[in-house]
């Protein structure tokens, strides 16, 4: 059953507040921030949203805080989507699949970034299946959005900083309605 825009604003209302896996921000203020950081970047209405909802999966798992300190991998990736199909475009729902792959591909093509990965990012890394090879990371880029997944991406691992003044949910859920398909 798809998600409207009031279904994603009480999933955050509710279970946003929780601590994101270990890191100094919340859920929400990772969305917010990740959503910012697309938006300073001039990303379109879609891609905004995508990095607002990233991690929506995350807010529908039950899992707690943070399931990678007890070896869980929660598909976060996947759990949203069918949730998401029918409301939003392929470009949404490509980005917020894809940002997970777009880690692994980042560990295999660029240098220190598996170094700079929070340690939270680092256990969820090995439970999502490591860091691609390079004929993976070939064909993960080659994919439709993938180079859009990555972008996210470096926006979801800038976005944890505490304190971080972002504008409110309902600007970015504004930007989202302009890109649900009717």
């Amino acid at each position: 059953m798809p998600l409207n825009l009031t279904d994603i604003e009480t999933l955050f209302n509710r279970h946003g507040h929780s601590q994101y896996s270990g890191e100094p921000v919340t859920q929400l203020e990772h969305a917010l921030q990740t959503a910012l950081l697309a938006e300073q970047a001039g990303a379109d209405d879609e891609l905004v949203t995508a990095a607002l909802l990233h991690d929506l999966g995350h807010l529908l798992t039950g899992l707690g805080d943070s399931p990678t300190l007890r070896g869980v991998d929660d598909l976060h990736q996947f759990r949203a989507q069918p949730f998401l199909r029918g409301v939003f475009g392929q470009r949404v729902l490509d980005a917020v699949q894809f940002h997970v792959d777009a880690k692994r591909y980042l560990c295999a093509v660029r240098t220190g970034y598996l170094q700079a990965l929070s340690p939270d990012s680092q256990r969820s890394l090995a439970l999502q299946g490591g860091v691609f090879s390079s004929t993976e990371a070939s064909h993960f880029i080659a994919r439709p959005h993938a180079e859009e997944a990555v972008a996210l991406r470096l926006w979801d691992d800038q976005a944890k900083q505490a304190g971080l003044q972002t504008p409110p949910l309902q600007h970015y859920l504004n930007r989202a309605q302009r890109c649900q398909l009717s």
